[in-house]
């Protein structure tokens, strides 16, 4: 594909398409509109991340964050008042954690 070929991207205010469905502990089910993928990764950059996701959502998004490290995952939920989210809750998975925030 050549330099002048390229393709549009879509706009990031665009609404996403529901991806999956997801009921946590409390028995509330949430449509989850992105997943964020930072297994591998440590701080700051799954906090940057989904600062970054959450900045992108529109508003009621929920979106998916899919972490492995430790530090990371309990660092999640005291971040989200300061970049506009709220944590609805955590779940572990096999090898990793499914944190799920809402953009305000």
């Amino acid at each position: 594909m050549g330099l002048f070929n390229r393709k549009a991207t879509p706009s990031p205010t665009a609404p996403a398409a529901p991806i999956a469905q997801v009921t946590l502990e409390d028995g509330t089910t949430y449509t989850i509109s992105r997943v964020v993928d930072v297994l591998g990764d440590s701080c700051p950059r799954p906090q940057l991340m989904t600062k970054k996701a959450l900045n992108e959502a529109a508003s009621g998004a929920v979106i998916e964050v899919r972490v492995d490290n430790p530090t990371s995952m309990e660092a999640l939920p005291t971040v989200m008042a300061a970049v506009n989210g709220t944590h609805l809750g955590t779940v572990k998975a096999d090898r990793h954690w499914c944190v799920y925030v809402r953009k305000n």
